[in-house]
């Protein structure tokens, strides 16, 4: 697939077959992924798959999260046990759960470098994932903010920041595109720059 065609033709996946990606293949995405640019080549990256039977577990910590988080409150109990077994239900029809975590840093400038390359792999990701018909969403959900979320995956809050989690796996329904502001409206070329002041 030409690198145009797999960058037009992406699409954010919401529903997934009940089917797991080969570990080869996922091993294939992540490594291709890892040619990310990266400043200091720190590969600030670091990645937990939750597959098979951890996704239980993972679900249970999202939702212990979302009522933690106050997203339930004002639902009397029946309603809120509904909405969690929803949210429930949908995580485990979900194949792969990426976390994408990286160390924070104090640094400013050097964190956001490191973030500015996670982003990249998490998009390399994407491209790669649909290289091989795997579809990806790219989610930052409340619970990846929450402390003991964090702590719950085995990822230590006070050193390192989630920077999303991404649903993975083969599609089940591919969306239309949508349609795309045009480039002329975002890109100014600027050939003579008096600054103010």
């Amino acid at each position: 697939m030409e690198i145009y065609e797999a960058i037009k033709q992406r699409r954010s996946i919401h529903d997934f077959k009940h089917r797991n990606v080969e570990e080869s293949i996922l091993r294939s995405i992540f490594a291709a992924a890892s040619w990310a640019p990266t400043h200091r080549m720190k590969e600030p990256w670091e990645v937990h798959i939750i597959q098979n039977k951890a996704v239980a577990s993972f679900a249970e910590q999202v939702t212990e999260s979302y009522l933690r988080l106050g997203y339930a409150k004002g639902y009397d109990k029946e309603k809120q046990g509904k909405l969690m077994e929803g949210i429930k239900d949908h995580l485990l029809s979900i194949p792969h759960h990426a976390i994408i975590y990286m160390e924070k840093g104090k640094d400013l400038r050097l964190f956001e470098e490191d973030y500015a390359a996670v982003c990249a792999f998490i998009q390399n990701v994407q491209l790669m994932a649909w290289k091989h018909g795997v579809g990806v969403l790219w989610t930052t959900n409340p619970y990846i903010y929450d402390r003991e979320f964090s702590k719950s995956c085995g990822i230590d809050p006070e050193l390192y920041k989630i920077v999303s989690v991404l649903q993975m796996g083969y599609p089940n329904k591919i969306p239309k595109p949508k349609r795309r502001t045009p480039i002329e409206q975002k890109v100014n070329f600027i050939n003579d720059w008096q600054l103010n002041g």
